[in-house]
């Protein structure tokens, strides 16, 4: 009886001392990663969007010691992209890369099989930058006032180039047209290189466009700009106006690049990785990255970039709807 006593005394004792030990957990903590972590990025090689992913990649398996790649899977619109993660557990392993294009995809793919309030968890914000509007030299137009002069004196006569249907260059575009009144033909290329070409040689008379690969030819006269998209002015391009002191505070757009999680990730995974993404974000290496891209970091909470998602979603259904935007 003695013996039973104490061997019970014991292991009641053991039990207190490790619930009082740092760490403990009645139940067993979530371990995340067990494999490698994949950013599915709905774009080619060299985008902003997968430059972004790969720099956060890349200071994950460095700082985190964690294996994480990223995978292209292009074309769609962004939904091939977004499949291929719904088609792998809920086990925050497999994140959508996600952009501009990927929030107006319900509104420009007719039967999209999913939705982002039900289908994905938020997980984090990256990044944000802005395009600028670029003129080839020839076009008569100084400032975007006289740009919009100049296609309402000509509806339908001058064009704007884009890398795609669909792409931050097309919807911009539009929602251009839409707030100045004014009409002009969309010109989509397969390939961006080709939409930059045939803005140089003067096929097309404007753009919308991600600053890195246009920053030389703006400072060497081979482009104009008129404005930059965002509410402030940037570094790499200093003289040049923002769209707001051009006198359309409502065309600042933002270009965005995030992160979501199939539905049904554990709420310790999301916060993990949303952790381990803020810390990321704010390492010296990352900032300079992102700022040779014309781009900034962002990070904060899950439910934060949830709620942008949401409003993106509304946003861009609405500019769709109202350029009549249609599938080709």
């Amino acid at each position: 009886m003695y013996r039973q006593n104490i061997g019970h005394i014991s292991r009641h004792l053991g039990l207190m001392i490790a619930l009082m030990t740092p760490g403990f957990s009645a139940h067993a903590e979530t371990v995340f990663p067990t494999g490698t972590i994949r950013f599915v990025a709905p774009n080619t090689g060299g985008t902003p969007p997968d430059i972004i992913s790969r720099i956060i990649a890349k200071e994950l398996s460095e700082s985190e010691q964690w294996r994480v790649i990223v995978e292209n899977r292009p074309g769609g619109i962004t939904t091939i992209a977004a499949n291929d993660v719904l088609t792998h557990p809920a086990d925050g392993h497999s994140l959508f890369s996600m952009s501009v294009p990927s929030v107006a995809a319900p509104a420009l793919v007719p039967g999209i099989s999913y939705g982002f309030e039900n289908d994905f968890e938020p997980v984090i914000k990256a990044s944000v930058s802005y395009n600028v509007l670029v003129v080839n030299p020839s076009v008569p137009a100084a400032s975007v006032a006289e740009l919009v002069a100049l296609l309402k004196s000509q509806p339908d006569k001058l064009t704007f180039s884009s890398g795609g249907f669909g792409t931050p260059a097309h919807l911009i575009g539009e929602q251009f047209k839409l707030q100045t009144g004014t009409r002009a033909q969309h010109v989509p290329y397969a390939q961006f290189p080709q939409a930059i070409g045939d803005l140089l040689n003067g096929t097309n008379a404007f753009m919308f466009v991600t600053m890195l690969p246009v920053v030389d030819l703006i400072k060497t006269g081979k482009l104009r700009a008129l404005a930059v998209t965002g509410p402030k002015r940037v570094a790499a391009l200093p003289d040049v106006p923002t769209i707001v002191e051009a006198g359309y505070p409502s065309l600042v757009v933002e270009d965005w690049v995030g992160f979501e999680a199939r539905r049904g990730v554990s709420k310790d995974t999301i916060a993990r990785l949303n952790e381990a993404i803020n810390r990321a974000l704010q390492k010296p290496s990352v900032r300079e990255a992102f700022a040779k891209l014309g781009a900034e970091p962002v990070g904060g909470p899950p439910d934060a970039f949830g709620e942008l998602v949401k409003s993106q979603v509304q946003h861009w259904k609405k500019v769709v709807a109202d350029a009549g935007i249609k599938v080709q």
